[in-house]
Parts: structure tokens; C-alpha cells; sequence
């Protein structure tokens, strides 16, 4: 019988469905009730098995492939991303005017296994307790795999491009090119958002081509600090923000500009440590579309969507940068900015596909940010 093992020995026995193959990984848990296909697309998920906690999985089946402005139109990335998933009820019957196909036959397409018949909530309540746990699913027997820990690799290297892409504001046509220096005329009317690659998600290229950016996507490694370019995001991704030496080091030199600067997620930890700051691993992490922050300095709270192991700890920040979003659980950092340059981060998906989109605004701030630079006015601020 499928079962799903964990490195203290608890047995959890089920049935199988996806791929028929063994599986091994960080095991989480998402507290999400809808975005399942958003979700095991989501590249900050390499190397994990997703348990989620809500427990019929798999009634909407899985969306068409269609293709919009070079990117998935219904999914995060080209892939999934999980090493596998977990489930308490997989309804083999599904219904949906979008669907293709079902959950588990996608599973096949991508040679991922999934297990279902679980206590997901007995489950979800010992890794709460445990925190995050090693694990692995295996068809029959235990010894089909060993367990491994994906945060001992440099997960990023294996999510980001291998290559330059620039895809312009709305057009459908995509270039893989080198970068060019911006040119007079029309070109150089548009803004020119250099998005380094650490396992980004698509709704985060989609937001900002929909505010007629122009956006040079680039791999995590590399060396934009001699490029021309107007703003710079940094993405999401997987894995311990140390595996990223050398985005770190290009950041550093970044910030001694001027040029506005965008972090999401594993973006926030990178732009932190650039600046000084320290993080850590949290016990269970923040996964799911519920995750209530709030903006320092103000009452206003909004309900983010989160996916992350790490976190940036607040008291090693620098005297030039400051918290701008708490986590309401547990007070854990949800993002910082400079005090005086136009540089901001959040732990947080502002993105947020399937949603909420109660912070997405942050993305016309970062605009905003960008066009006064572009007018000579480099420290126009955020949203406060």
C-alpha cells in the first residue's frame, strides 16, 4: 500500500493516484482552499511534498494549456514543481467549464505522485508540532527511496531561465537576446524592469506587463550591475536565501544606486541580506492565501498570499532600512524598505494568483517608483 513516511517514523497509509513512482522531500503544508494548479506550478515549491490541509482536492480538475503573452495562462510556470502531494479526498470526478483533464492524470504528464485517504488534519497537526519534517512517498516498499533535504541544494539554480527573455508590455512576441543599450525614440519611452529569475511566477511578469513595462527577465546568477535598465524586481523562489552568494553580491552594489528596487519573497530575504540583515529558518513556514500582515506605521491590514520556509529577522536590519510588514500570526518580518531610496520588499505574494489581491497595488507603487526615476525624481516614495 502507498504510504507517506516521515523522518521520525510516522506512517501515514493511503491510496495512490498521479504517478506511480517514489517520492522524497521537505514536507508542507498549505492552508489554501482553492488554487491548486496556481499552487504545485509555483517554483518555491522545488523539492517539497505539499500537504493540502483543505480536504476535497481535485473537483475542478486542471485548466487548459493555453498560452498568453508567451507565458501559461492558467499556471504559475511550465511545470510542476512539487515532489509530491498529499491529500485527505481526490475526487476522480471533476467539473469545470476550464477543465482539461483531471489532477492525477496531470500528475502523470509530470511524473509526480500523490497520496490520498490521509488524516491531513492529524498530519498538519504534527508538523505544527514538529515543525517541518523530511519525508517521502513510496508505492511499496519503504526502502524505494531515501529521504532527502532539498535545502542543503542550491534549488534556485534548478527553477531560474538559462537565458535572457524581454517580453514587451502586451505584445505576444517574446526575445531571447543579450541586453541591449536602451536607444532614443519610442524604445525608450517604455520602462525597462530587469526581473531576476529565482524561480519567479508568472502572475508576477503578467502585473507587470500589465502596466506596460517592458521586462528583461535574466537568470539568478546573473551580473546586471553594468546594465541599463529602470527598475530592478527581484523574485521568488526555493530553498535557504544562502544558497544565493551571488545574487547577494550583485544586489550590494545595487543599492548604492539609485535605481528602484522590488523583492518578492525569497526577493525580500536577498534584498535584507544585502543590506545587512540576517535570517532564519521558520518552523513550519507560511504557505496558503489567508496569511494576515500588517503595515508598520499604520492600521491597515491586508490577507496576502505566502509561500516560504525562511524569514528576515527584524533586529539585524540596518539603520538605512525598516520593517514594512509584520506577519499578524506570529510577528515575523513581511518585508522592509530604505528609509531614504526608493527600495522596498515583501515577504509576502503581492502577485497573488489565485489571489487575494489586496496588496497587488504595490506593483503600480513600484511603477510609480520607476517613472520618477525615469523624471529625475528618485526618491518618490510608497504607499503609506
Amino acid at each position: 500500500m502507498p504510504q507517506l513516511i516521515l523522518d521520525d517514523g510516522t506512517r501515514f497509509t493511503g491510496h495512490s493516484f498521479g504517478a506511480q513512482v517514489a517520492a522524497a522531500g521537505e514536507v508542507v503544508f498549505n492552508t489554501a482552499m482553492t488554487g491548486y494548479p496556481e499552487s504545485l506550478t509555483d517554483p518555491s515549491y522545488k523539492g517539497q511534498i505539499l500537504v493540502l490541509t483543505y480536504p476535497l482536492i481535485g473537483n475542478y480538475g486542471v485548466p487548459g494549456r493555453a498560452i498568453k503573452e508567451q507565458l501559461s495562462k492558467y499556471f504559475e510556470s511550465d511545470q510542476v514543481h512539487i515532489s509530491g502531494l498529499v491529500v485527505a479526498s481526490y475526487s476522480a470526478e471533476y467539473s469545470h467549464w476550464n477543465a482539461l483533464d483531471s489532477l492525477s492524470d496531470w500528475l502523470k504528464e509530470h511524473h509526480v505522485p500523490g497520496i490520498c485517504g490521509i488524516d491531513t488534519r492529524a498530519l498538519t497537526k504534527l508538523l505544527r508540532e514538529r515543525g517541518t519534517m523530511l519525508g517521502k512517498l513510496v508505492q511499496q516498499d519503504p526502502m524505494e527511496i531515501d529521504m532527502y533535504d532539498p535545502n542543503k541544494d542550491n534549488l534556485v539554480d534548478l527553477v531560474s531561465c538559462k537565458e535572457i527573455r524581454i517580453y514587451h508590455g502586451r505584445d505576444t512576441s517574446l526575445e531571447q537576446s543579450t541586453l541591449q543599450p536602451r536607444v532614443d525614440g519610442s524604445a525608450a519611452a517604455d520602462m525597462r524592469i530587469l526581473l531576476v529569475d529565482c524561480g519567479v511566477k508568472n502572475n508576477i511578469i503578467r502585473c507587470l506587463l500589465g502596466l506596460s513595462a517592458t521586462v528583461i527577465r535574466v537568470p539568478w546568477d546573473y551580473d546586471f550591475t553594468h546594465d541599463d535598465y529602470d527598475g530592478l524586481v527581484i523574485s521568488n523562489g526555493p530553498g535557504d536565501p544562502q544558497q544565493c552568494a551571488v545574487t547577494i553580491g550583485h544586489l550590494k552594489k545595487a543599492i548604492l544606486q539609485e535605481r528602484p528596487i522590488f523583492g518578492i519573497c525569497l526577493g525580500n530575504q536577498l534584498l535584507s541580506i544585502a543590506g545587512g540583515a540576517n535570517t532564519f529558518k521558520l518552523k513550519y513556514g507560511h504557505r496558503g492565501y489567508n496569511q494576515p500582515v500588517l503595515q508598520v506605521g499604520t492600521n491597515r491590514a491586508y490577507i496576502t498570499s505566502q509561500n516560504h520556509g525562511f524569514a528576515v529577522d527584524d533586529k539585524t536590519l540596518g539603520d538605512d532600512w525598516e520593517p514594512f510588514f509584520i506577519n499578524l500570526n506570529d510577528q515575523t518580518n513581511e518585508g522592509i524598505r530604505h528609509r531614504t531610496k526608493p527600495f522596498f520588499s515583501t515577504q509576502f505574494h503581492p502577485e497573488a494568483s489565485g489571489g487575494p489581491t489586496d496588496t497587488r497595488f504595490l506593483f503600480n507603487d513600484f511603477v510609480n517608483m520607476v517613472r520618477n526615476f525615469k523624471t529625475g525624481n528618485p526618491h518618490g516614495q510608497q504607499s503609506k
